[in-house]
């Protein structure tokens, strides 16, 4: 069974991205995370990160027509 919530370690090693990235990603809001314990370290819940995937994947189709649309009219 695959864990409910990752570091920002297994983050950073799933989207290929280093650490301040992900970290940046998480302080903007753009990636929902979770700060837990003492220390405060984050916590990204794994449904939460797929959403996110799917939203980059939604965000670049929609780049991509506007551009060919604008190739297009040129």
């Amino acid at each position: 069974m695959a864990p409910r919530f990752l570091t920002l370690a297994d983050v950073t090693e799933i989207l290929n991205i280093s650490a301040p990235q992900a970290y940046a990603l998480v302080r903007s809001g753009e990636l929902p995370a979770i700060q837990i314990g003492g220390r405060g370290v984050w916590r990204v819940e794994a449904t939460e990160l797929e959403g996110y995937i799917q939203r980059m994947y939604e965000q670049t189709r929609a780049r991509n027509a506007a551009e060919a649309a604008a190739d297009s009219a040129s």
